[in-house]
């Protein structure tokens, strides 16, 4: 009875289908959505509204072959579990080492675009202290567990969508007449500039595998999750590509505008202080999402004996804390070593972009042999998508295969370490 009880008290307090479709959308809108738009007209010019478009449609099949993977086999490790079900441990903990690696490095990325929002009001020497309390902040929010950020973020989106509404139907009264040409198809002269508009645009889609993770905090995982990551998906891509137009249309010939300028230029002041405000919350809540995800995924590898048993506990908010507390001093150090190497943006991102390439062809891999028929065709072409994308990241996968031949013997020796102990105690026991 009392099991019963508590089963229908996780149900009811779980993460629903409009919550689950905030967090998927903060998550990718991140702390691109109202930086990337600008970058992506800067190297592809009106060429950006179809790679935006171009992207949204690729990602569709991926997304749904995440979900189903998740609906289907929910657990906390994610990716990494959907690989080992199909091709074993050793795959599957290579798959989750791939994302604890990249995680620091992505949030730390997105930590400093975070902080190019409020940078403006404060001196340059500010951003690595500002960077260490906002990691304390986020340990604050996800130790009393995952349905608080839930609601807040789903509070986060609709204000990110009211903005660029707001600012689309000032436009149609303002300036019925003005008009850019709408390109439907990329203009293949300017290669160069569609593929960095292209990986740019990448990095902001980057967040439908950390959804998995959260699968069980779902209400009903297999009825919820799909519906929430498509709406999720599809509200992000309506929103990339409203922001570009919006910049394209009120942009003078030559002139590179940024959102907060294209506010100004609407409603005459108040775009830095918003547009800063809306930029800092949401790339708190893509890295807040990508905490709760890898905390999740060693406190899984903790009790699987993968990852010291130190980051197993669950506290009173059935929360890893120790885990989230591992991962943040992580991210921490990530800072630390970019303040003091100097390490550039870019580079961060072209690595973490290899990273999740990996992650995503493993996965769509995995898909293959997990899914059922119906599901393959969408399998295959996700696979041969992500295929696309690593060929054209191209030295920025040096990073993800470091890791990969690195970790896999390793990983390989610790797998039959732990079957000899095994051995040894069943031995110990028939004596």
């Amino acid at each position: 009875m009392q099991k019963n009880s508590s089963k229908t008290t996780a149900n009811t307090t779980g993460i629903g289908m409009w919550q689950g479709a905030a967090l998927l959308a903060t998550t990718l809108l991140g702390t691109g959505v109202f930086i990337l738009p600008q970058l992506s007209i800067q190297f592809a010019g009106t060429g950006a509204l179809p790679v935006w478009l171009l992207l949204t449609v690729l990602a569709v099949p991926v997304t749904i072959v995440f979900a189903r993977l998740a609906s289907v086999l929910p657990h906390a490790a994610g990716p990494a579990h959907f690989v080992a079900e199909a091709f074993g441990p050793v795959a599957g903990r290579l798959t989750g080492l791939l994302f604890m690696l990249v995680v620091p490095l992505g949030a730390s990325a997105a930590m400093m675009m975070t902080f190019s929002f409020i940078a403006p009001w404060l001196p340059k020497s500010a951003a690595l202290p500002v960077e260490l309390f906002l990691l304390l902040l986020l340990w604050q929010l996800n130790r009393r567990g995952f349905q608080l950020s839930a609601k807040l973020q789903l509070g986060l989106t609709l204000a990110i969508v009211a903005v660029v509404l707001l600012m689309l139907v000032a436009f149609a009264k303002a300036a019925p007449a003005a008009h850019v040409p709408l390109q439907l198809w990329p203009d293949s002269s300017n290669f160069s500039g569609l593929s960095a508009a292209l990986a740019i645009g990448f990095w902001s889609f980057l967040g439908v595998e950390a959804m998995t993770h959260l699968a069980q905090d779902f209400r009903n995982p297999k009825r919820h999750l799909l519906p929430a990551l498509l709406i999720g998906l599809i509200l992000v891509g309506l929103i990339y590509l409203g922001c570009s137009y919006l910049l394209l249309v009120l942009a003078t010939p030559g002139e590179n505008l940024s959102m907060a300028q294209g506010f100004d230029r609407l409603f005459g002041a108040g775009g830095a202080v918003l547009i800063g405000i809306l930029g800092l919350a949401s790339g708190l809540a893509t890295v807040n999402v990508y905490t709760a995800s890898v905390a999740r995924l060693c406190q899984s590898f903790s009790a699987q004996g993968v990852l010291p048993a130190a980051l197993k506990p669950m506290n009173a908010y059935q929360m890893p804390e120790h885990a989230l507390i591992f991962m943040l001093s992580l991210m921490a150090l990530v800072l630390l070593g970019s303040a003091w190497f100097g390490a550039g943006l870019e580079d961060l991102i072209g690595w973490v972009n290899g990273v999740f390439v990996l992650i995503y062809l493993g996965s769509m891999a995995a898909a293959l042999r997990l899914l059922s028929r119906r599901y393959r065709p969408l399998a295959w072409l996700s696979l041969v998508i992500c295929a696309a994308v690593a060929c054209t990241l191209g030295m920025a996968m040096l990073y993800a295969l470091f890791i990969v031949l690195l970790g896999l013997p390793l990983l390989y020796w610790q797998q039959q370490w732990q079957q000899r102990q095994l051995k040894a105690a069943v031995a110990a026991q028939h004596r």
